[in-house]
């Protein structure tokens, strides 16, 4: 078969700088997008959607109403999947996170999970980190869902001040550290009235961030809220 140009020019892009999987380091084939076969045959799913009451959906009982909840994968501290967040958060390749969140939609597609979401929405990126970091990656794995469900991405929230780091807090100063950072966004509310809305973030551990997200989404009248995100630590 005769190569493109666009072909050409990517073969030659990657002798110079190899296209590479982020989680074993293995240089990647023409056919692979970024991760290698094996290391997306053995990613760490949550299967969370084919469980009833799961353990993400157990962390927000009692917090915030919430239709249903899931992960994608597993999140480890020192595991080479770690590497994934790390990249698509920091390393600007926010578009793997956005073929990941893609592919979770066709790969969830039995458990029926991303049934009646009306609208799918992200967890937003105060203006002083979104100019540090140059995009906001819960928007791009938002976006990855909503082009492959084919329903509108809409931005329905605000981030109005920055919060300090979550790495090292406890769930009880996660809580703390985040009251009063987010608010509706008052442009969008009359598009969200009555929708079942798909809120999404990269990763999930005490559940802080989309609890306070969900809770304003759900004062929106007739809001019913469902939670993905791309990674969960391991919550049971």
């Amino acid at each position: 078969m005769i190569k493109t140009i666009k072909q050409w020019l990517g073969a030659a892009a990657d002798v110079v700088l190899p296209r590479v999987c982020p989680v074993c380091g293995k240089a990647l084939d023409d056919d692979e997008h970024w991760l290698c076969r094996k290391c997306l045959a053995d990613l760490p799913r949550t299967h969370y959607e084919d469980v009833d009451f799961n353990a993400m959906e157990q962390l927000f009982a009692g917090k915030v109403p919430i239709e249903r909840a899931t992960a994608y994968f597993f999140y480890e501290k020192g595991s080479p999947y770690a590497a994934i967040l790390h990249d698509v958060k920091y390393h600007s390749t926010p578009r793997m996170g956005q073929w990941l969140t893609a592919r979770a939609v066709r790969d969830m597609g039995g458990s029926r999970f991303f049934d009646g979401i009306d609208v799918v929405t992200a967890v937003p990126l105060h203006r002083s980190k979104l100019a540090q970091r140059g995009y906001n990656q819960s928007e791009y794995l938002a976006r990855g869902i909503a082009e492959e469900l084919n329903i509108p991405y809409i931005e329905s929230l605000k981030a109005v001040r920055p919060h300090s780091t979550q790495t090292h807090k406890g769930a009880l100063e996660r809580w703390q550290n985040i009251q009063g950072n987010y608010t509706l966004n008052e442009k969008n509310i009359d598009h969200l009235s009555g929708k079942h809305i798909l809120l999404v973030d990269d990763v999930v551990t005490t559940g802080s961030t989309l609890t306070v997200c969900s809770s304003l989404l759900k004062a929106i009248p007739g809001v019913t809220v469902s939670l993905f995100t791309l990674a969960a630590a391991r919550l049971d």
